[in-house]
């Protein structure tokens, strides 16, 4: 049978985003209606008690899942986090909660990256607050000495672990001691600054929200195993952290009645992040830029009056588009009455850094229809202007002046058959490598590379060449001008187990990658920074997307793409909310060619439509493929191939 599903439309939610089914979401406010994680009864809401804040990343984290847990593990309540503002408020299903409390969002930030994040409430009452951001995920993780996501999701048994949040107040402080550097560059009061429970915290760039902006957390395994945190001046070009925290040492100390000293967790020689006073201390204004574009969007200006706007003035280019790209990109969202939500800080895109310093910043927002609904993701740098003309505001869209488009990519990949079967062989055990993409062509389409020479970490350099598809391929020699496309991860991804130029080094968060290559006439390079690094031993294969109502009877087969495919994946996606998927790809081989078509999924999307797709007529078909690409919190791909039946 066809898995040619009826037809599905998209059914966005109030808040914003379309809701995965099963998830069992009520609106902002909640109700109180919750399901008991031990037993799955409903509870009734009390009035009494209430929990609300702001879940934000920099910008607001719009359209996200809050749910509460007491110190049983037992689930109070859930509610949805305003689209426009990132604030909830949720009435618990119990007059007399057993703190300390532990509260989960899970959403996507607006750089279309999954986000699943913490807070606390150490002690429980009537009204309480819990701001929920990276910031707060750190005090959790410090707090119970290891990451909490799997803590929450089997919060019933980890009851020890969640009477631990009862340090929160002092993991707060501790975090504040390692990040101070930062406190003073956004102005704010060390003494008075709580990153829990401060009920006057908003998403819009005042000094809290502005060191929610500037501060990398992430959380990974040191090099014996160990919970670590990582914290880093999200300013400070490249990923390597800057503070590493051991997170078992740090519970260790922080449990102590007396003597607590939790500095002794810290592994790494720098003690404090970096200041970058230079530009946080004027990051304030940021989102006055997104004003002034909303503002000529609304009066439904033209690429031409775009263009010519001051607010494009000093653009030059970004990884190929010019301002004439971008004039047009914001006069489709003018025509489309669509519009920039708050701006992110991503990093910094300068190549040579001053110290402390950031001359190019690199920036992401959210496109929302009137809706609410996540229409478009939107990214791009910009730059400070100290003496700004009238009425221009002083943060401006610049570009990273790159005429191509460099990333590395860790990915991972698992192989399946149209009744979603594993592949035999070694396409179904999952495997990973290092992907390499780089841009051999213009915003138009045209040819701008032959090849390209791609050097390792580790001092080996990669062949690349033309092979008819956006991105360069591996070359089977160097010097080679032309490859052979699969359509297939197989085309730029370097697996260690079968590539013995590639290393340790190569795959480690934060290794850096030098893309050189000729163009018009001229020798330049690209660098390239690993987001997310390789996992020594490759993902469980229930990370890995599936689609709903794949089976032996309901296959995905060449029949159904020709029609136009419908599908949906709730399941996985209920079973894995620190992952969404980000991209679907067909493939279609054939004796005349290939024929590749991406179709990006934007946050939120439980289901989509493909359109009819068919190859080239009277060709001999030879292969159909379906590729769903799913990104991680760490910025890695795991890639499922879904092989048609013909």
């Amino acid at each position: 049978m066809s898995m040619n599903l009826p037809s599905l439309r998209l059914q966005p939610l109030a808040k914003g985003f379309v809701v995965v089914a099963g998830l069992g979401l009520s609106a902002c406010g909640g109700g109180g209606s919750s399901n008991d994680s031990a037993g799955g009864s409903s509870s009734t809401a009390s009035a009494d008690a209430v929990i609300s804040g702001v879940a934000a990343t920099g910008a607001p984290l719009g359209g996200a899942n809050v749910t509460v847990v007491d110190a049983k593990g037992k689930t109070l309540g859930t509610g949805t986090t305003r689209l426009a503002d990132g604030a909830y408020s949720i009435t618990l299903n119990t007059k007399s909660a057993t703190g300390p409390l532990l509260v989960q969002a899970r959403g996507v930030d607006v750089a279309g990256n999954p986000q699943v994040l913490h807070s606390t409430v150490p002690t429980a009452a009537a009204a309480m607050v819990a701001n929920i951001t990276p910031l707060s995920d750190a005090v959790v993780a410090l707090s119970i000495g290891t990451d909490p996501k799997p803590v929450f999701a089997a919060a019933s048994s980890n009851t020890t672990l969640l009477a631990a949040l009862a340090q929160g107040k002092l993991a707060a402080e501790f975090l504040k001691s390692v990040i101070k550097s930062q406190i003073t560059d956004v102005k704010a009061t060390a003494a008075t600054l709580d990153l829990l429970a401060d009920a006057t915290f908003t998403a819009d760039k005042k000094p809290h929200d502005l060191l929610v902006e500037g501060v990398r957390v992430t959380l990974a395994k040191g090099s014996k195993g160990e919970q670590v945190l990582h914290l880093a001046n999200k300013l400070q070009v490249g990923l390597a952290p800057e503070v590493t925290v051991d997170l078992a040492t740090a519970r260790t100390e922080l449990a102590k009645a007396t003597g607590s000293a939790p500095a002794t967790a810290i592994t790494t020689t720098l003690k404090a992040t970096a200041s970058f006073s230079a530009v946080m201390g004027v990051l304030g204004p940021l989102d006055e830029l997104g004003a002034a574009l909303n503002k000529l969007i609304a009066q439904g200006a033209s690429a031409a009056t775009l263009e010519a706007s001051p607010l494009l003035a000093s653009y030059s280019r970004h990884d190929g588009r010019v301002a004439a790209d971008l004039a047009a990109l914001l006069a489709s969202y003018a025509e489309k009455n669509w519009q920039l939500g708050k701006f992110q800080l991503i990093g910094c895109a300068d190549d040579v850094q001053a110290k402390g310093s950031c001359a190019k910043v690199q920036v992401a927002a959210s496109v929302t229809d009137s809706t609410g609904a996540v229409t478009d993701l939107f990214s791009d740098v910009v730059s400070y202007n100290k003496t700004p003309a009238t009425g221009v505001p002083a943060w401006g869209l610049v570009g990273n002046g790159k005429v191509l488009d460099f990333q590395v990519r860790a990915v991972s990949w698992l192989g399946l058959e149209s009744d979603g079967s594993a592949s035999t062989g070694a396409a179904g055990t999952p495997s990973s490598g290092v992907q390499l993409a780089l841009k051999g062509v213009n915003t138009a389409g045209d040819k701008l590379l032959d090849s390209a020479i791609v050097q390792t970490p580790g001092g080996f350099s990669i062949a690349l060449a033309a092979c008819g598809q956006p991105t360069l391929c591996l070359a089977a020699k160097t010097g080679a001008t032309v490859a052979t496309a699969t359509g297939g991860l197989a085309d730029s991804l370097l697996q260690p187990a079968s590539v013995g130029w590639v290393g340790g080094a190569d795959t480690l968060r934060g290794a850096r990658y030098v893309a050189s290559y000729t163009l018009d006439g001229a020798e330049a390079t690209r660098i390239a920074v690993l987001a997310g690094e390789l996992a020594t031993t490759a993902p469980a294969a229930s990370r890995f997307a599936v689609l709903d109502g794949v089976s032996a009877s309901v296959r995905l087969t060449r029949d159904g793409l020709k029609a136009g495919l419908g599908m949906a994946w709730s399941t996985w996606a209920e079973a894995n909310p620190d992952l969404r998927l980000a991209n679907v790809r067909v493939v279609i081989r054939q004796a005349d060619g290939l024929l590749v078509k991406d179709v990006p999924v934007l946050p939120g999307l439980a289901k989509l439509n493909l359109p009819s797709l068919s190859g080239s007529a009277g060709s001999d078909m030879l292969a159909h493929e379906l590729w769903l690409t799913a990104l991680d919190t760490g910025g890695r791909q795991l890639v499922t191939r879904y092989t048609l039946q013909q």
